[in-house]
C-alpha cells in the first residue's frame, strides 16, 4: 500500500506540473487577438484538455503503475508518427545519435554489430578503431559488456553500452571462433570518426573515383581533398562520384559539394515552406575547383535527400551524367528545434527544389490513404521541367538517371546464403584458417577454396524457395480452392519435380556468383571497409558503364543534349 501512494504521489507531482504547462498554454492562446487563430486557438485548447483529461483517469483508475514520462512520450511519437518518419522527438538520452548523424562522431568502440539470435555480434570492427587495437574480430559474439549479461538484448541496447566518453574503459567478454572459453578483452573508447568519403581512387584511364556515404559536416571538405590530389597526382580528365546507398544528412554539405563542379552564382537548391522568413535560395558562393571535368554521378533507390540535390543538380544543370537507378525520393527538410529537459525536436519545416524547380518527394504525406497508408505520388500528376538544356525531367519520385541501369539481381541460392549468414560465417573461418592473404588488387578465391567451402556448408541449412517453385505452390492452392485440382493432378505432381531446386545442383550453377561475393566478404575481413569497395570497383557494371559513357566523348555529349 505504501508503494503505491509513493507513485501516487510522484505522479500527481507530474499532474501539477502538466496542469501549470496546460494553463500557460491556455492563457497563451487566450490572449490571441486574431479571429482564425483564436478558432484554432480554441481547437488546440480544447484537444489538449481532452488529453490531460486522458492522462489524469488514466493515471488514478489503471490497474497498473503508470510511468508518466513513458506513457507521454508514447502519445508524443504516435502523434509525430502520423505526420511523416522524419518529424522526431529526440530526448537528452539519444541527443549522442544527432551528434553522429551531422558529425560523424561519437565516443565508443568503433565497430558494427548485429543481432543473432539471442545475442549481439561483432558485425565488423572499422579500421584502426580501439576495437580493432583491442584485438575485438568480426564474428564474435558479445556475451557480457562489464559484467553484464546482453543476452535477449537488442542491438540498440548493446550500442548504448559500448557507447561512452572517450578513454573511459569497457570490458566485454565473447565468444570467439576456435576457442573453448570466451575471451575478455578490455577497449578503451575513443572519439570515433566515420568518414564520410571511404575511398577515392583511379578507375579506368585517367578517371578518379569518389565514394561518398554520408553527408556529414566535413563531408565536402573530404570531397574537395580527394578531388585536388586525384587531379594533382594522377592529372584525371573525368570524375565518378559514387552516391549509392548514400542515405543524405546536411543540406549545406550538399550545396558545397555541388559549388566545387558548377559555377559561382549559380542556383543549387532552394527551400519553401510555412515560415515564409525560412525560405531560402542556395547558391554557389565560391569559385568551382572545376567546370570542365567529365562527371558521372552514381544513385540507386538508396541514394536520398543531400544525395538527391547532388545528383538533381548536376542534372538540372547539365553539368553531368547521372546512372544507375531511380533515387529514393524524399524532398523535405528538417530542422532541430531545442525543448526543454534537453529534449530536440526534429521537425519536417520545409520541401527543398532543385534548379530546374522540380520537388523530388516521392510519398504525399500530407493526403493519406484511407486506411492511413501513404501513396506514392502518381504519375498523372508530376509536372514537366527543363534542364538548362532544355532536356525533360519531372518531379514527384526521386531523380529519374540519365541513363538507367537494372541491378542484376542475385540468384535465390546466393541470396540464402547471405540471408543465413552462411557466406558472413565463412568468411570468418576463412581467416581463422589463413592468417592473411594476398593485397586486394591481387587477391583470388580459387576453386580450391570453392571446394573448402562447400565442405563447410554441407551441414549448414539455408534451404530457399525459387519464384517458380513460389508461383506453382500458389497455382496449386488456387487450384484446389476452385476445384479443379483433381483434374490436373499429374501434370501438377510432374510439375513440382521437375522445377524443384536441388541446391548442389545450384551451387555448382552460380558457383562464379558465390565466389565473386565470398571474395569480396573476405576482403573485408582483412583489409576493411576501403578493401571492400576497392574490390567492388572492379567489376561493378555500373561504374564500367561510367567509364564507357566518359571515355565517349560524342556519347557524354549526346546524353546531355535536348533530346528532339
Amino acid at each position: 500500500m505504501k508503494k503505491t501512494n509513493k507513485l501516487i504521489n510522484i505522479s500527481s507531482r507530474y499532474t501539477a506540473t502538466f496542469l501549470v504547462l496546460f494553463m500557460f498554454l491556455l492563457m497563451s492562446f487566450t490572449l490571441s487577438r486574431d479571429a482564425k487563430t483564436n478558432d484554432d486557438s480554441f481547437e488546440t485548447v480544447k484537444n489538449l484538455d481532452i488529453f490531460y483529461s486522458v492522462y489524469k483517469e488514466l493515471n488514478l483508475y489503471y490497474v497498473d503503475p503508470i510511468i508518466p514520462g513513458d506513457i507521454i512520450k508514447t502519445g508524443i511519437d504516435a502523434m509525430l508518427k502520423s505526420l511523416d518518419p522524419y518529424t522526431v522527438y529526440i530526448p537528452e538520452s539519444k541527443i549522442e545519435d544527432i551528434k553522429f548523424m551531422t558529425t560523424g562522431q561519437y565516443g565508443g568502440i568503433g565497430a558494427v554489430i548485429r543481432k543473432r539470435g539471442e545475442y549481439t555480434i561483432i558485425y565488423q570492427p572499422y579500421e584502426d578503431s580501439p576495437a580493432a587495437v583491442a584485438g575485438i574480430e568480426a564474428g564474435d559474439i558479445i556475451l557480457d559488456i562489464d559484467g553484464r549479461s546482453v543476452k535477449n538484448m537488442s542491438s540498440e541496447e548493446v550500442s548504448e553500452l559500448l557507447r561512452g566518453e572517450p578513454d573511459t574503459k569497457v570490458m566485454l567478454n565473447v565468444e570467439r571462433l576456435g576457442k573453448d572459453k570466451p575471451v575478455e578483452i578490455e577497449v578503451v573508447r575513443k572519439e570515433i570518426k566515420r568518414n564520410s568519403v571511404p575511398y577515392y581512387g583511379i578507375i579506368g584511364d585517367n578517371t578518379g573515383y569518389i565514394a561518398l556515404s554520408s553527408f556529414t559536416n566535413t563531408a565536402s571538405s573530404e570531397v574537395k581533398d580527394a578531388f585536388v590530389k586525384l587531379k594533382k597526382e594522377n592529372d584525371i580528365k573525368s570524375l565518378v562520384l559514387d552516391l549509392r546507398g548514400n542515405p543524405g544528412g546536411l543540406l549545406i554539405e550538399a550545396v558545397k559539394i555541388c559549388n566545387l563542379f558548377v559555377k559561382k552564382g549559380e542556383l543549387i537548391v532552394s527551400t519553401r515552406g510555412k515560415v515564409a522568413q525560412w525560405d531560402k535560395e542556395y547558391k554557389a558562393s565560391s569559385e568551382p575547383l572545376d567546370t570542365e571535368i567529365k562527371l558521372v554521378v552514381i544513385v540507386n533507390r538508396s541514394s536520398a535527400s543531400a544525395s538527391e540535390i547532388v545528383a538533381g543538380c548536376i542534372q538540372d544543370l547539365d553539368r553531368g551524367v547521372v546512372v544507375g537507378q531511380r533515387t529514393f525520393g524524399k524532398g523535405l527538410v528538417q530542422t532541430t528545434r531545442d525543448l526543454s529537459y534537453n529534449g530536440i525536436l526534429k521537425v519536417t519545416t520545409a520541401k527543398y527544389y532543385i534548379p530546374s524547380g522540380r520537388c523530388i518527394q516521392a510519398l504525399d504525406y500530407a493526403h493519406r490513404n484511407d486506411d492511413g497508408s501513404v501513396g506514392a505520388i502518381p504519375d498523372s500528376i508530376m509536372s514537366e521541367f527543363s534542364t538548362k538544356n532544355g532536356r525533360k525531367v519531372f518531379d514527384g519520385g526521386g531523380v529519374k538517371p540519365d541513363v538507367e541501369i537494372e541491378i542484376e539481381k542475385l540468384s535465390m541460392i546466393t541470396s540464402s546464403l547471405i540471408v543465413k549468414d552462411i557466406i558472413f560465417d565463412f568468411a570468418n573461418y576463412y581467416k581463422f584458417k589463413n592468417a592473411d592473404i594476398a593485397p586486394t588488387e591481387s587477391y583470388v578465391f580459387t576453386d580450391s577454396d570453392f571446394e573448402k567451402f562447400m565442405e563447410f556448408i554441407k551441414d549448414k541449412d539455408f534451404d530457399y524457395q525459387t519464384k517458380t517453385e513460389e508461383t506453382l505452390k500458389q497455382l496449386i492452392e488456387s487450384s484446389k480452392e476452385e476445384k479443379y485440382y483433381a483434374v490436373a493432378e499429374a501434370e501438377f505432381e510432374t510439375l513440382t519435380n521437375k522445377f524443384a531446386h536441388d541446391k548442389d545442383k545450384d551451387l555448382r550453377l552460380f558457383k562464379e556468383e558465390i565466389k565473386e561475393v565470398l571474395s569480396q566478404e573476405i576482403i573485408v575481413k582483412y583489409y576493411y571497409e576501403k578493401g571492400g569497395i576497392i574490390y567492388g570497383v572492379k567489376n561493378d557494371p555500373e561504374i564500367k558503364n561510367a567509364i564507357s559513357i566518359l571515355n565517349d566523348q560524342q556519347k557524354y555529349n549526346g546524353i546531355l543534349k535536348p533530346q528532339n
